[in-house]
């Protein structure tokens, strides 16, 4: 397993082997005593997939605060994603700062984003399909989210916002002012 950390404190690219030959693949998607030893010790209660029928599809920003915090690992089993976490962790020294990858079905590559942190994606290709496990239930009072396109973070998407695919919820996310201390 190849663990690739970001440049954001607990934010960390995994990269399952693939095991190939004539009738396809093979690929651990999750191990947790492999988890453990890379430093991703949760324990996940939930497992979740959306499908984005068109690309430019924007999902998020999304984080979900105590008493019901979730950590994400996220991964795309068609299609692919450009993945953000920006970190909310009041007195982080990288609070408001973001990290964004490329995750698609091709690679295998999921990234794992801990409690404290808002995420998003927005899909690159059409049919796109996003699973992911999450380490704490869905918690609709726990639930808050932040406007994709607020100029504070000023996130680079790859999509122009005029095409953006959004919610209606997502389009009516308050800006980063919001956040204040929902992580302490």
């Amino acid at each position: 397993m190849q663990i690739e950390e970001l440049d954001i404190a607990g934010l960390v690219v995994v990269t399952p082997p693939r095991f190939e030959d004539s009738r396809g693949h093979f690929t651990e998607t999750f191990n947790a005593s492999r988890f453990a030893s890379a430093g991703i010790a949760e324990t996940f209660v939930q497992d979740n997939q959306s499908l984005s029928r068109r690309a430019g599809t924007v999902r998020g920003l999304h984080c979900q605060i105590a008493p019901s915090p979730q950590g994400k690992l996220v991964r795309v089993v068609r299609g692919s994603i450009w993945d953000v976490a920006v970190d909310v962790r009041l007195g982080s020294p990288t609070y408001g700062q973001h990290c964004g990858v490329m995750l698609s079905a091709e690679s295998g590559s999921q990234l794992w984003i801990p409690a404290g942190f808002l995420h998003g994606f927005c899909t690159l290709e059409p049919d796109t399909e996003v699973f992911y496990k999450v380490s704490g239930e869905y918690d609709r009072d726990a639930e808050r989210g932040v406007r994709w396109d607020d100029a504070t973070l000023a996130l680079p998407w790859p999509v122009d916002p005029a095409d953006a695919v959004l919610s209606d919820k997502d389009r009516a996310l308050p800006g980063f002012d919001a956040v204040g201390s929902w992580f302490p």
